[in-house]
C-alpha cells in the first residue's frame, strides 16, 4: 500500500493557457482547455485530500490495539496458512504506507509502522496485502493482467514525458511523435484502471478472513473496514486523474489545427 500522490507533472503550465483564454474567451478551443483546468485543480485537491485523510485514518487505527495481541507479520502468516500458501515469506520493509505483494519473488512486504505493530491498522494492511497473495495463488485474471503490464508500463513511464513533451512541440510538423506518446500515456491510464479490481477484492478477501479468523471483533472490523476503504479512494482518485490527463493530450492532438 505504498503512497499514493497523484503527479500531474505532464500538464503544460496553466499561466500560458489562463493568459490567451482571458485574451480570446470565447475560442471554444481555449474554453475547452480551460474545462479541463479545472478539472485537473478538483482532481489535484481531492487527491491531497483523500492522502490526508489515509494517513489520517492509518494513525488513528495504528493505536487501537488488537484484542488477540497478534502483530501485522502474525496476522500475515495465520492468513497465508489459512489459506493453504507456505511458499510466500513475510518480510519488513523501511518507510510509512510502503506495504505491498511481490508476485516475482512472493513476498508479502509490511512497513516498519505494520510488520511488529499490534494494531488494527497492521491487521488490515497485513491481511490486505495477503489478499494479494491469495489472489496469485489463485490465478486472479486481472491481477494476472496487472503483471503482465507491469514491464510496459515501466518502459511507458520511462519515455512518455519526453515524448509528449517534443510532442506538443512539434505537433504541427509531426504530430505522430503527440499520438505515440499518447499511446504511451493511455498504458499508464489502463494500468490504474486495472489496479481499481485488484484492489478491491485483495480488501474484500481481508476483511472477511479477518471476521471468520475471529483476528477482529464487530467493533475492530468496521474500523478495519474504514482503513481499508480510505486506501481504495487514492486507487480510484489517481485512475481519474491519469484518465483527464489522458483526455486534456487527446483534445490537444485533436484540436491541433
Amino acid at each position: 500500500m505504498p503512497d499514493r500522490l497523484i503527479s500531474f507533472r505532464f500538464f503544460p503550465p496553466f499561466g500560458k493557457i489562463f493568459v490567451t483564454f482571458l485574451t480570446k474567451p470565447y475560442d471554444l478551443k481555449n474554453i475547452t482547455l480551460m474545462m479541463y483546468w479545472i478539472l485537473f485543480i478538483a482532481i489535484s485537491l481531492i487527491s491531497y485530500w483523500v492522502q490526508a485523510n489515509l494517513k489520517r485514518k492509518f494513525d488513528k487505527y495504528s493505536h487501537i490495539a488488537l484484542t488477540n495481541g497478534m502483530t501485522g507479520k502474525e496476522v500475515a502468516e495465520k492468513m497465508l496458512r489459512d489459506n493453504g500458501i507456505y511458499d510466500v515469506r513475510v518480510t519488513s520493509t523501511p518507510g510509512m504506507l510502503t506495504d505491498h505483494y511481490n508476485p516475482a519473488n512472493k513476498t508479502v512486504n509490511l512497513s516498519e509502522g505494520v510488520y511488529n505493530t499490534c494494531s488494527v491498522a497492521a491487521a488490515a494492511v497485513a491481511a490486505h496485502e495477503c489478499g494479494h497473495a491469495v489472489q496469485h495463488a489463485r490465478a486472479y485474471a486481472p491481477l494476472q493482467m496487472r503483471s503482465a503490464l507491469v514491464p510496459v508500463v515501466q518502459f511507458s513511464s520511462s519515455i512518455v514525458q519526453w515524448v509528449l513533451l517534443a510532442g506538443m512541440f512539434l505537433i504541427n510538423t509531426f504530430p505522430q511523435l503527440m499520438l505515440i506518446g499518447i499511446c504511451l500515456f493511455a498504458m499508464t491510464t489502463l494500468f490504474s484502471f486495472i489496479t481499481l479490481p485488484v484492489e478491491i477484492d485483495a480488501s474484500r478477501r481481508a476483511l472477511v478472513w479477518l471476521k471468520v479468523a475471529g483476528i477482529t471483533n464487530a467493533y475492530n472490523q468496521t474500523q478495519a473496514f474504514d482503513a481499508l476503504k480510505s486506501a481504495a479512494y487514492t486507487y480510484v482518485v489517481a485512475a481519474l486523474g491519469s484518465l483527464a490527463t489522458l483526455i486534456y493530450y487527446v483534445s490537444i492532438f485533436t484540436n491541433r489545427r
